[in-house]
């Protein structure tokens, strides 16, 4: 995945969100419930009750930026316990977009078979 901006950090909200929330609601998230700044330049990580869907809200210094991917037929491997922040790297980021689990580095799903 490309983002229009280099994040100092990725931080992924291990709770469940509404996903009626949009920028305004997750951003409240970010500052009343995480405690940090959501005008920094890091990423935060967000995923619905059904683990299908993700939002990732950033501030690229114009304004915010909201990126979703909903995912047709698996889930996404979210942690359950731990911390209810998880900083994540750039890859784990891309693993856990590309279907991976980020804790156990296990496929989501199989792609298919090279001929």
């Amino acid at each position: 995945m490309q983002m229009f901006v280099e994040p100092n950090c990725i931080y992924l909200h291990r709770d469940i969100v509404d996903f009626r929330k949009s920028i305004n609601g997750l951003s409240l998230i970010v500052e009343q419930e995480l405690a940090m700044d959501v005008y920094s330049s890091a990423l935060f990580v967000f995923c619905n009750k059904q683990r299908d869907k993700l939002k990732i809200l950033y501030w690229d210094r114009t304004g915010f930026a909201l990126w979703y991917k909903r995912l047709e037929k698996q889930k996404f491997k979210w942690p359950k316990h731990g911390e209810q922040t998880i900083n994540l790297s750039g890859q784990q980021l891309k693993w856990l977009l590309s279907g991976y689990d980020i804790v156990g580095h296990q496929a989501l799903y199989y792609h298919a078979k090279a001929l």
